[in-house]
């Protein structure tokens, strides 16, 4: 496992280097360190804490107030792994907005990363905080905060018409300064193309093989959350403790096991 600390840079490098990255969500200090400890190079608080921590139905409840404490929770229990922290449902609705709720994130929540849910129509703010020095890692495909738009979780892109736009919202938000981007329940085949045409590194869940790491919620890992054709859980069947699991999930991750085939969407 290598030592030091992880950066957006060293992300970068292990996408040039074809070393896939390991990303799982924590929302307490404790689980945090376990993550670290097992090698996990990018700790997501997500706003998934919504229905795994707080029992709601989606992650659109959830407040700035509630990702910050989680945050801050999280942030005191590793110190090496990446944190990327969500802005929760309308919090970034206009970039002045999302500008000042980041703040706080990264002042109050030591968040190393933002993540906001949305096509190119967040350009703009992403490139307002770039410059302002608050990195941005993007979401497309499906958007848990749209999911009443969308009609429940499904897949996304298997149309070509969007298909082509969720590739040229990838290329935008790049372009506008995203140095991240997950992709979330996209067919494999479109997801592969994106992660070979951007150069930031491409995070996926549900989104087949081909990206440059995945992630997964931890609750899913150690089978206590959701059963899912895109998730595994990794302590079924085996002897071992939680942390064994982690370690497990992150050594298939590396080798490339999972995800398998079964896991991904066509």
């Amino acid at each position: 496992m290598a030592t030091g600390k992880i950066t957006l840079h060293r992300l970068r490098g292990m996408k040039q280097a074809g070393e896939k990255i390991a990303c799982l969500t924590a929302y307490d200090a404790s689980f945090a360190r376990v993550l670290e400890d097992a090698g996990v190079e990018v700790v997501l608080i997500g706003d998934s804490l919504g229905m795994v921590m707080q029992g709601h139905g989606s992650t659109v409840p959830v407040t700035l107030a509630d990702m910050i404490y989680h945050a801050a929770c999280a942030a005191r229990g590793c110190e090496r792994v990446l944190r990327v922290v969500d802005m929760p449902y309308m919090s970034y609705a206009s970039p002045a907005q999302a500008l000042g709720n980041a703040a706080r994130l990264m002042s109050e929540g030591s968040a190393e990363v933002v993540k906001m849910e949305g096509g190119a129509w967040l350009a703009d703010t992403v490139k307002l905080l770039s410059e302002r020095g608050i990195p941005v890692c993007a979401h497309l495909g499906l958007l848990p905060q749209s999911v009443h738009r969308l009609g429940g979780y499904r897949v996304q892109g298997r149309d070509a018409v969007d298909a082509e736009t969720m590739r040229e919202h990838a290329r935008i938000l790049q372009a506008a300064g995203a140095m991240m981007l997950v992709l979330e329940c996209v067919p494999r085949q479109l997801a592969a193309q994106i992660t070979s045409e951007l150069k930031i590194p491409v995070i996926g869940i549900g989104a087949g093989k081909d990206c440059d790491g995945q992630v997964l919620v931890l609750q899913d890992v150690i089978g206590i959350g959701r059963t899912t054709r895109h998730t595994r859980n990794f302590l079924s069947g085996q002897r071992h403790n939680i942390p064994d699991a982690i370690a497990a999930y992150v050594r298939a991750v590396k080798s490339g096991e999972f995800p398998a085939t079964k896991h991904g969407f066509d």
